[in-house]
């Protein structure tokens, strides 16, 4: 099947171009004020300043990894010989819900587009919207912001990746405090560069407990094409090595496990998926981040984030792409809830 270039550039405040981010149709598959949900009293709560020190309950972990997989009887679901996670994991006792985008650019997401005070208007409206779909499973909130976004210009390290400011980095932390125990997401294209090169940019960050980590490989350009002018590619090599990095953030640190989003809308962009490791301190969410009507986003899903287990799934819904043809409405949390599995990571763009 053709596969068309992502959205086009919009302009940041530099003088790079921003690209469009993760707005990739679906039809490249092959074949983004009120207080967080209290959880479930066998559920650690994230703390935004200290680590926790429960341990979690397995009996209960086991349980919801059983209801994740939603009636799979293929064997995939739940993912067998999966490490139990350390002390004050988030998955899978807590949905995680998120926007997702850039402060510089109104066109990458909600997260970029609204005010802070509307943009956490909307949020908490589709937080509502699962709690009311779900009710048994807490929504943590979080914002998604892309720290380095593919540029359409070189640079001055002709890597055409625009690396976010630490200022514009803790101006996302600071608009993640204006709900309590919101956690925030930093995410990297890496263009031209690579992971290992990039990671050390938001070091810091990480170290943070209520920081994590998403990585897309349809911007991870191995062949040296231009970001934008095909999709990129991570093999499980890249995915083990960027779960290995965080893995040592949390024990140096002694923190909660981190949440890894990896984004997904064809085979090619994650080579290997069955040599991913799973570690304790690292909690993997395959994310289906394609665009398109409801059936075309559930048969990449299907293809793609199904068929290859690796730990937990997510899916991205876009406000605008998925709209444009029929049915043109957007997929609603409960007919989220009828696939297998059932994602415990969603993003709006």
């Amino acid at each position: 099947m053709k596969i068309t270039p992502p959205a086009t550039f919009a302009l940041a405040l530099t003088t790079f171009a921003l690209l469009a981010g993760c707005s990739s149709n679906s039809t490249k598959a092959e074949g983004k004020t009120a207080e967080t949900p209290k959880a479930n009293a066998d559920t650690t709560e994230i703390s935004m300043t200290a680590p926790v020190s429960k341990p979690i309950d397995t009996a209960l972990y086991d349980s919801l990894q059983l209801k994740l997989a939603n009636g799979d009887t293929t064997g995939k679901w739940p993912v067998k010989n999966q490490p139990y996670p350390l002390a004050g994991a988030i998955l899978p006792f807590k949905r995680i819900v998120v926007y997702y985008g850039n402060l510089h650019s109104k066109k990458m997401g909600a997260l970029g587009e609204y005010a802070p005070k509307e943009m956490w208007s909307r949020l908490n409206n589709e937080i509502k919207n699962w709690e009311k779909a779900d009710p048994s499973t807490p929504v943590q909130a979080g914002l998604h912001y892309i720290a380095a976004v593919a540029s359409g210009t070189p640079g001055r390290d002709g890597k055409y990746v625009n690396r976010m400011a630490n200022s514009q980095i803790d101006s996302v932390l600071a608009i993640a405090k204006m709900r309590p125990n919101t956690i925030v997401f930093l995410d990297l294209q890496v263009a031209l560069s690579n992971i290992k090169a990039e990671l050390p940019h938001i070091e810091k960050y990480l170290e943070l407990p209520y920081v994590h980590l998403g990585i897309d490989p349809e911007f991870s350009m191995k062949d040296g094409s231009l970001p934008g002018k095909r999709i990129g590619t991570y093999d499980a090599a890249d995915i083990n090595y960027v779960s290995q990095y965080l893995a040592d953030i949390v024990k140096k640190h002694n923190l909660p496990p981190k949440v890894f989003i990896v984004h997904r809308f064809t085979r090619k962009m994650v080579t290997n998926s069955s040599s991913i490791k799973l570690r304790p301190e690292v909690q993997i969410v395959m994310h289906m981040d394609g665009w398109g009507e409801p059936e075309l986003k559930k048969g990449t899903y299907r293809h793609f984030i199904y068929s290859e287990p690796v730990e937990f799934t997510g899916f991205k819904l876009f406000y605008k792409n998925d709209i444009k043809k029929a049915p043109n409405k957007l997929m609603t949390p409960e007919e989220l809830l009828k696939l297998t599995p059932k994602p415990i990571y969603i993003q709006y763009q």
